[in-house]
């Protein structure tokens, strides 16, 4: 059995205050709520600032002509999508082409029957529904993707790239490097003594330094600089046009936001600190590739753990 959609509203778009009338009380025995207006400037008002959900428009009008409404509701972005049925009293094919044309829904010829009215009204409904169903399910999908594009490219835990997609960026970065003779330099970080806290205070407390650094790592980048998860306790950045010295300056930024950092679950005097290895592709003769540059980075980083760990070692040019 047919029902009347729940609290639908109406504008009803109509000079003769007689046909008006008529056509309101009949719509609000339906059940329907009902926004009347008499001239063509007041509809397309009405229709931008109140929300409707179908529109009743007479096709001759006191201003402007119900084509010209039709036409400019079709063009804006708030009023595109509001079904419109065009009622007139002129009922040659020629007449009903243009206002099809102009965006009209559906088209119903003066005097009309109650009953067709409010079945067409009813059609136009459901088909409105139907199609703002299929909006709204496009729209969770495309959410949905979104949200599984981001997963395959983040780390879960820290939230900032994984280590297969800063491979593929850096796979790209590098090639232009080198095509246009651009800087490029990479740090690799490690957090000194992991395990101990781990070991001390228990995996929550290490998830959370580790999410913690890569915050602090991130928030001393560049916008077109990228952090990536390496593996482990272990973190990666690429900083694009960026000298060797440059990239040591970054570095440093790096390792004193981190050991001036008080860390959440830990003592106030349990410090986490990291060595950093910095090498860079033009200024260091032999790397010419992107797997070399990393190679180097991560010997640097080595280096730093050797020679006391907390402190930043640039690559043997």
């Amino acid at each position: 059995m047919r029902t009347t959609p729940l609290k639908a509203k109406i504008l009803l778009v109509e000079d003769d205050r007689v046909q008006a009338q008529f056509v309101r009380e009949f719509l609000e025995r339906k059940g329907y709520e009902v926004v009347w207006v008499e001239n063509g400037a007041s509809a397309i008002k009405m229709a931008k600032t109140v929300p409707v959900d179908l529109i009743l428009l007479d096709l001759i009008l006191p201003d402007i002509s119900g084509h010209e409404v039709c036409r400019w509701l079709r063009l804006n972005q708030d009023t595109k999508g509001i079904p419109i049925i065009m009622l007139t009293v002129k009922t040659n094919i020629t007449d009903k082409i243009a206002g099809l044309e102009a965006g009209a829904d559906d088209y119903l010829a003066k005097p009309f029957d109650e009953a067709e009215l409010n079945a067409r009204i009813y059609a136009s409904l459901r088909t409105k529904a139907l199609q703002d169903e299929l909006k709204e399910r496009n729209r969770q999908l495309e959410d949905l993707l979104h949200r599984l594009e981001i997963m395959a490219i983040t780390d879960h835990l820290t939230e900032i790239y994984n280590r297969r997609h800063f491979e593929e960026t850096l796979k790209r970065e590098f090639a232009r490097a080198l095509r246009y003779n651009l800087n490029l330099s990479c740090l690799m970080c490690d957090i000194d003594h992991f395990k101990r806290i781990n070991d001390t205070y228990g995996h929550a407390a290490g998830d959370s330094v580790l999410k913690e650094v890569a915050r602090l790592i991130h928030s001393s980048l560049r916008e077109i600089d990228m952090v990536g998860r390496w593996g482990g306790e272990e973190f990666i950045v690429l900083l694009t046009q960026a000298k060797k010295a440059d990239a040591k300056k970054v570095a440093e930024r790096i390792l004193l936001s981190i050991s001036a950092h008080k860390f959440q679950g830990l003592p106030e005097n349990e410090k986490i600190t990291v060595s950093i290895g910095v090498a860079s592709a033009l200024e260091d003769a032999d790397i010419d590739n992107w797997e070399k540059l990393i190679k180097a980075a991560d010997e640097a980083l080595y280096r730093a753990k050797r020679n006391g760990r907390n402190r930043v070692e640039l690559s043997e040019s």
